[in-house]
């Protein structure tokens, strides 16, 4: 990782030094271990600051809507793919990126370290080849990285850039034979009144406090359709309706555009897996139209257009 990290400083210091991008989007490493966060610098000093470790999971496009300037960016498989998106959208232009991309072997989740070691207070984290390190008052625990990927990098399938400009290092094989989908097709063999009774205890710790929309890099829209209050479309507090109204219409918003970067859920306060909505979706969406979001400029996305063979069966 430390190799990834003196890389992608020294490309951010030369791509600021020539002019060549106005912004660099990258990460820093956190105040607290396991949390690190995005960061833009504008002068080559401050290319030190940039980091690379299996805790860089927050999607960087939410810091290109409607820019008008010269970005470089940090792009794994999970930003490269909202990258394509956001171009297919208009929401950036590809002319005016500078794509650095790097190899991707998964995010490790902090909630599962934490609970790992009783949730002790971690004050340090060391990674080496596949495997971490945490240390804290008294305790040095050492844990195989693969055991504690975050649920959606378990089951990845796009390790490496769709779109780069430069790559720090050579791709990494894409594993074969991964089951995406079973949680969504255990659910799906459920009852009417199960799967409703399973999402109903999902979401009944939802606080409300809209850090999934926040993280999304999908949710650009100027006003949401939660704050809208000319219609009020849905209510504001905990209430079980109002609360699933919320996750359902956020999820059908991102049908056909989410890429699994598993933002929403590492940033939910209580935990909740509200990605079983949108896997759902991009299940259908790959059934259906045999489309993944996020692979391709050059191909609209399946709910952008209309064609005589579309699947109808639900019309009556």
């Amino acid at each position: 990782m430390l190799e990834y990290t003196e890389k992608i400083r020294e490309i951010a210091r030369k791509l600021l030094q020539d002019k060549t991008v106005d912004v660099f989007v990258g990460y820093r490493k956190g105040t607290v271990p396991m949390m690190n966060h995005p960061v833009l610098i504008r002068e080559p000093d401050q290319a030190d600051l940039l980091h690379w470790d299996s805790f860089c999971a927050l999607n960087l496009c939410n810091y290109l809507t409607r820019r008008k300037e010269k970005i470089g960016i940090v792009a794994n498989g999970c930003n490269s793919r909202n990258i394509v998106n956001h171009i297919i959208e208009n929401q950036i232009a590809r002319d005016q990126l500078y794509i650095v991309g790097l190899p991707c072997t998964g995010m490790i989740d902090h909630r599962a370290a934490a609970r790992a070691v009783k949730h002790r207070e971690i004050t340090d984290v060391e990674e080496k080849g596949d495997r971490f390190t945490v240390k804290g008052d008294g305790f040095e625990e050492t844990f195989d990285k693969n055991k504690f990927l975050q649920h959606n990098c378990a089951t990845c399938t796009h390790h490496n850039p769709v779109i780069h400009d430069d790559m720090i290092a050579d791709a990494v094989a894409e594993p074969e034979d991964v089951a995406v989908y079973a949680d969504v097709e255990k659910l799906e063999q459920m009852t009417p009144d199960k799967k409703w009774g399973f999402f109903t205890r999902m979401f009944s710790r939802c606080l409300r406090c809209y850090a999934c929309r926040n993280a999304c890099p999908l949710c650009y829209c100027p006003t949401c359709f939660v704050d809208e209050s000319r219609p009020q479309w849905v209510g504001k507090s905990t209430d079980p309706t109002d609360t699933m109204t919320f996750h359902f219409l956020r999820a059908y918003h991102c049908a056909g555009r989410c890429t699994d970067c598993g933002a929403c859920e590492r940033v939910c306060p209580v935990g909740i897996r509200m990605r079983q909505f949108t896997k759902k979706l991009n299940k259908d969406a790959l059934e259906i139209f045999s489309w993944e979001p996020g692979l391709d400029l050059d191909t609209r996305p399946p709910l952008d257009v209309y064609r005589p063979d579309d699947y109808n069966e639900f019309i009556r």
